[in-house]
Parts: structure tokens; C-alpha cells; sequence
């Protein structure tokens, strides 16, 4: 319980990371890093995307698998994209411009995590 709440954190946080480095691109309605409103808004859109990490997203990737098969798995990174730019549309407080903010988004999030998950491993 403890590993899920730590990820779910660490899922806000990144995505509070990725406004802020990508300002141009991912805005969050509820404020920004410093404020009770940008966490909130922010753990929000962790949950929603991990739920849709669980549910969509295993779906897309065998649907796009010959795709995925010859871009040598980075289809992955636009199924990804896909999925942030999704959990995006439902949450409603944050607000990603394009593509380029979707894929940025999802990366920075990605890495966030898979360095959490790789620390929480030992």
C-alpha cells in the first residue's frame, strides 16, 4: 500500500515537473507546483491515468502490435502520448497543446517513475 502511494506521488509530482519544464506546451488549471490547488489537480490526473495506464493502455499496444512490431517498439512512446493526452480530455485541469506536449508529458512521467519503481525494487 505504501509502494502505491509513493508511486501515485511521484506520478503528480512528475506531472507537476513536466508543466514546469514544459510550460509552453502542458498547463495545469489548478496552479502550479507551490500550490495546494496544482497538487490537487495533479493527483487527480495520476490516478486518472493510472487507471487508464491499467486499462487502455494494454488494449492500444495489442491493437497497434504490428506497428509497434516495425517501428521496433517506439510505437510505444506515441501509444503512450495517446494515453497522457487521454487521462488529459477526462481530468479537465490540465491542458496539453498538441502532440509534442502529450509525448513530453508522458515521457517525463515515465522516467519519474520507472526511477521510483527501479529505487522501490531494493
Amino acid at each position: 500500500m505504501t509502494n502505491l502511494l509513493i508511486r501515485l506521488i511521484v506520478s503528480a509530482g512528475s506531472v507537476l515537473l513536466a508543466q514546469v519544464l514544459f510550460s509552453r506546451w502542458i498547463h495545469l488549471s489548478g496552479g502550479d507546483w507551490t500550490s495546494a490547488g496544482g497538487w490537487t489537480t495533479a493527483l487527480i490526473f495520476a490516478v486518472v491515468l493510472g487507471i487508464l495506464n491499467a486499462l487502455v493502455r494494454p488494449i492500444l499496444l495489442l491493437v497497434t502490435c504490428p506497428l509497434n512490431f516495425i517501428t521496433l517498439g517506439l510505437f510505444t512512446f506515441v501509444v503512450n502520448a495517446l494515453v497522457f493526452w487521454l487521462a488529459t480530455i477526462l481530468v479537465g485541469g490540465v491542458d496539453v497543446t498538441n502532440f509534442i506536449g502529450a509525448l513530453l508529458g508522458s515521457l517525463t512521467v515515465t522516467i519519474c517513475t520507472h526511477l521510483v519503481d527501479r529505487y522501490l525494487e531494493q
